[in-house]
């Protein structure tokens, strides 16, 4: 299991186009990519499962914890992004509630992109 930040603070300025915004990049991919939106709620959990391809999960609101085979609880909040490698098995869970976007796909490299935390 890897942490990545993709907060404001590790975006670009974006001007073409005349525009005014911060972009901050995730991923790239070659392959097809699968893409969901995850809602847990207070008490919320992914059980502990191996991870069928690579996962990168991006916390996008409230907080949690996530872990894997080490049985070490992480703690997670806005603009952290949580990357399991094939096989890696991980568990995500929260007491306030959770919202985030997952993307799997059997190619990731979000290295390429978003620093470490």
């Amino acid at each position: 299991m890897k942490l990545y930040k993709f907060s404001k603070e590790n975006g670009k300025k974006i001007t073409q186009f005349k525009s005014n915004f911060i972009m901050s990049r995730i991923i790239n991919t070659e392959v097809p990519a699968n893409i969901g939106c995850m809602h847990l709620e207070e008490n919320g959990i992914i059980g502990y499962h191996k991870a069928v391809v690579p996962q990168l999960l991006l916390i996008l609101e409230g907080e949690g914890f996530v872990r894997n085979e080490q049985e070490q609880y992480f703690q997670v909040q806005p603009g952290d992004a949580v990357f399991w490698e094939k096989d890696e098995w991980h568990e995500t869970k929260t007491d306030k509630g959770l919202t985030g976007i997952v993307i799997e796909s059997e190619q990731l490299n979000p290295a390429a992109f978003m620093p470490l935390k």
